[in-house]
């Protein structure tokens, strides 16, 4: 509907990224902004999403308004099946969604998270423990949606 919006469409609050910047619709690819590929997982294109590299932390703004933050997420097939990482969703600072640990030939993992009458969405890859060497962490999709 109209009220949705994609993550990628609107304002960081911040964005912190573990190699390069943290990059709207598209991978990280190296250090420079604008210079990764389609946003990949398992073969799947998006063309709408955020490309993170671990330890990342990407924070929106939703002022209270949206109900529901979904996302497939995922190690980007730029990374060759390598890495691991970790992906924790936190409304208001408590944390309301998280994976395990995900690998770069990890199914993609699908989050759905109430986000009702939150202000504050913040989205994190974790490195997993081990390095952060091709952790392209995708928000593939990304997507709240919004009353209004």
């Amino acid at each position: 509907s109209a009220s949705d919006q994609w993550v990628s469409d609107l304002p960081f609050v911040s964005a912190t990224n573990g190699f390069g910047p943290v990059e709207r619709d598209q991978n990280v690819g190296g250090t420079g902004l604008g210079d990764g590929g389609p946003i990949t997982l398992r073969g799947t294109v998006y063309p709408k999403g955020v490309g993170t590299n671990a330890i990342s932390q990407v924070v929106v703004d939703l002022a209270g308004a949206c109900q529901s933050f979904t996302t497939d997420a995922g190690i980007d097939d730029s990374a060759a099946g390598k890495g691991s990482v970790t992906f924790t969703v936190l409304a208001d600072g408590v944390q309301v969604a998280a994976t395990g640990s995900v690998t770069g030939a990890s199914p993609v993992q699908h989050l759905a998270v109430d986000v009702t009458g939150v202000q504050t969405l913040t989205l994190q890859v974790g490195d997993a423990g081990d390095g952060i060497g091709h952790d392209n962490g995708d928000w593939a999709g990304a997507q709240v949606h919004c009353a209004g």
